[in-house]
C-alpha cells in the first residue's frame, strides 16, 4: 500500500525525478528545501546504508531523546515495505502505523519524524539497499525499539528473518512514553 497522504503527521513522501541519458540515470536524493519541509531540522549529522536479503524485517527502532531524530529513508535497489508507527502520545495518530511501498527503480523517501519508529520488509526475489540520513549522530545508549508484532500491523507472509535483537524490543504497550 501506498499513500500519498499518510495519516502520521510529519511523515512525507519524497518523489525524486530520475533523469536518464544513455550513460544510465542520475537522481538527487538530497534536496534542502525538500526536507526542510519536514521538522525543520537540519542539517543532517549521518548517512549510512543497510543491504537486506529478501523476506528480512527490520524494525520497529528509534532513538530515544534527547538525541531523537528525523530520518529520510530512500530504498536504492531491490523492494521493500516501509512501516512508519507513531509514538506519540499527543499525536491524534499515536499507535498507528502507516506503510509505504518503495523501489529502487523509482527512488522516493520517506520522512519519518522525530517520536517514530521505523521499519521494513525487504520483498521482491533481490536484496534491498536502503539509504538513511538523520539529524542526530547514533547513541548506543538511546537506541530503542519496539517489537515488530506488537502493534497490530500485519507484516506480509513473507517475513522469514527477524534479528533476535529485533524479537526482544518491548511491546507497544511496554514501552515508556519517550514522545509525550
Amino acid at each position: 500500500p501506498m499513500s500519498a497522504d499518510a495519516p502520521i503527521p510529519g511523515v512525507r513522501l519524497i518523489r525524486h525525478p530520475v533523469r536518464p541519458d544513455a550513460r544510465g540515470a542520475f537522481v538527487k536524493l538530497l534536496h534542502a528545501s525538500d526536507l526542510a519541509a519536514g521538522s525543520g531540522v537540519l542539517p543532517l549529522r549521518e548517512s549510512f546504508v543497510s543491504w537486506s536479503h529478501p523476506g528480512v524485517l527490520r524494525g520497529m527502532h528509534f532513538q530515544s531523546p534527547p538525541v531523537a531524530h528525523d530520518k529520510a529513508v530512500t530504498c536504492l535497489s531491490g523492494r521493500v515495505l516501509d512501516v512508519i508507527l507513531d509514538l506519540r502520545r499527543s499525536s491524534p495518530a499515536y499507535g498507528m502505523a502507516q506503510a509505504f511501498e518503495l523501489e529502487g527503480e523509482s527512488p522516493t523517501t520517506v520522512w519519518v519524524p522525530v517520536g517514530c519508529a521505523h521499519g521494513f520488509l525487504a520483498t521482491g526475489d533481490k536484496p534491498a539497499l536502503l539509504h538513511y540520513s538523520v539529524t542526530t549522530e547514533h547513541s548506543p545508549e538511546n537506541d530503542r525499539g519496539v517489537r515488530w508484532d506488537s502493534f497490530g500491523f500485519h507484516w506480509p507472509a513473507e517475513v522469514r528473518l527477524v534479528s533476535d535483537r529485533d524479537r526482544a524490543l518491548p511491546a507497544l504497550g511496554d514501552l515508556p512514553p519517550y514522545f509525550p
